[in-house]
């Protein structure tokens, strides 16, 4: 069902007068992916469909009333996935309007996965979009650093999102002092194969002077880009950052990213195997990608490159 239709439908059923309430709402102007925007300050009711700003109202204790179930890390979520209160409404592959808007929020906060869908949710409700973004002046990283300050002008959380932004920039340095000018192989395990992860976790690489074997030959992450275990021992990387794709999505039959890197005998002779130099990110790293996520990864590299 359309997003116009669903309204029509909430409206048909609804009997109740509309609350006879003139007082404007207090609203702060912030700069998002579509443009300068108002947007209502501190918003009760808000639906939260980006999982890159997921985390940080997490943090906030902020309860959304709707979120895209599926797509959210059970256990680091685990607070909202079990809340029956907190309607689904479904994924960007077949979102569920109609449970959007019977969730009456106040505030969507769509974009990434759900940014083809603007004009639909904006029909219900109000709807920013300041999700990660490559194109961001500055790239990924530092769209992640003016997401959370802007979550923190909406909640009055300023200071807050100040710390949350530190971490962040601690973490980028560290890495960098750790990582700067070291080879790097970056890698996606999907459907038990080993693959060319580039296309996202290039976001990772490139704030901290890593240089990746493959540079300008991203893969897809959801197809086959054709990239060899013998291609990837040939390039003889120094480190290697691995995404596990089917640990994210709940595969119970996959097999883990490091039995599919060490049990492979192309790679078995590779200084990144015979020195360790692997870092598997954390297994839901796919379903969140804010700010906390990229800081826990910059930490992780750091923690690997310095040991």
């Amino acid at each position: 069902m359309s997003a116009a239709a669903a309204i029509a439908l909430l409206a048909g059923c609804s009997a109740a007068p509309a609350a006879d309430d003139t007082a404007p709402l207090e609203t702060v102007s912030i700069a998002s992916n579509l443009g300068q925007v108002d947007v209502q300050l501190q918003p009760e009711r808000v639906a939260v469909l980006d999982n890159t700003a997921m985390e940080t109202l997490l943090a906030w204790d902020i309860t959304p009333v709707a979120i895209p179930t599926q797509l959210v890390s059970p256990d680091r979520f685990a607070a909202w996935v079990d809340d029956e209160a907190i309607a689904d409404v479904g994924t960007h592959r077949e979102p569920d309007f109609e449970a959007l808007a019977e969730a009456d929020p106040d505030l969507i906060i769509g974009g990434y996965r759900f940014g083809e869908y603007q004009d639909d949710l904006a029909a219900i409700a109000p709807t920013i979009d300041i999700a990660g973004d490559e194109e961001h002046e500055g790239g990924w990283v530092e769209s992640l650093r003016a997401q959370t300050t802007t979550l923190g002008q909406i909640f009055d959380r300023e200071d807050e999102a100040a710390a949350i932004v530190a971490e962040l920039d601690a973490a980028v340095d560290a890495a960098t002092t750790a990582a700067e000018g070291r080879s790097v192989f970056l890698g996606i395990v999907n459907g038990g194969k080993l693959d060319n992860g580039a296309e996202r976790l290039s976001r990772m690489s490139e704030p901290i002077g890593m240089t990746d074997v493959f540079s300008g030959d991203a893969g897809d992450i959801h197809q086959d880009s054709g990239l060899a275990p013998e291609t990837i021992a040939q390039a003889d990387p120094e480190w290697v950052i691995v995404l596990d794709r089917d640990a994210a999505a709940g595969a119970d039959d996959a097999q883990p990213a490091r039995q599919v890197i060490e049990a492979n005998p192309a790679l078995a002779g590779t200084r990144f195997v015979q020195d360790g130099h692997v870092i598997y990110l954390e297994d839901d790293f796919y379903r969140t990608e804010g700010a906390q996520a990229y800081t826990r990864a910059f930490d992780q590299i750091a923690q690997s490159m310095t040991d």
